[in-house]
């Protein structure tokens, strides 16, 4: 009975969690191991104890399990991947047309992926997935004014960092 209820709480707060997971990880399969490594440690501690909320408590499992595989990601040595794959992959879609359709998204993205660690979790919790300045302080253990800077600075740096890529408009 609890697994199921834990189903139905997952599959309510899915897409805040995939959509926290693809701006905590550089690529589509990263975010879809995270949602997964998120959905295993939610599973372990739902049937140690339900929370009260769930949406904050699937945020939370879902940053730390992020934050522990930056952890592991650096202390790994660098692996160099041939260039070519990808030219050598046959497919049966218009990569020119889901290029053009994602370019400003991928732009976000990669600007994103330029701020730090801190800036770009803030701006992912609170405009992603809605929490307020209280919430993400709760989340984070950071003061609420921290969260309040971090999201102003990164906001600023973001826009910049748009502007100079040409993806944003003044």
């Amino acid at each position: 009975m609890a697994d199921e209820e834990f189903v139905l709480v997952l599959e309510e707060h899915l897409d805040l969690v995939y959509n926290l997971a693809r701006r905590l990880t550089r690529t589509r399969p990263e975010a879809e191991d995270l949602v997964q490594e998120t959905c295993l440690r939610a599973l372990r501690g739902w049937r140690r104890r339900p929370p009260n909320d769930a949406r904050a408590w699937l945020a939370t499992i879902c940053l730390n399990a992020a934050r522990s595989g930056w952890r592991r990601e650096a202390s790994r040595p660098v692996v160099a991947l041939d260039p070519d794959v990808a030219a050598r992959i046959p497919g049966d879609h218009d990569p020119e047309s889901e290029a053009i359709a994602s370019t400003v998204r991928d732009d976000v993205h990669r600007a994103l992926w330029c701020l730090p660690a801190a800036q770009r979790e803030t701006i992912a919790l609170m405009n992603l997935c809605g929490f307020t300045a209280a919430e993400v302080s709760a989340l984070t253990g950071a003061p609420r004014g921290t969260v309040l800077a971090r999201a102003h600075r990164g906001h600023k740096r973001l826009a910049a960092l748009l502007q100079a890529q040409g993806g944003a408009p003044r």
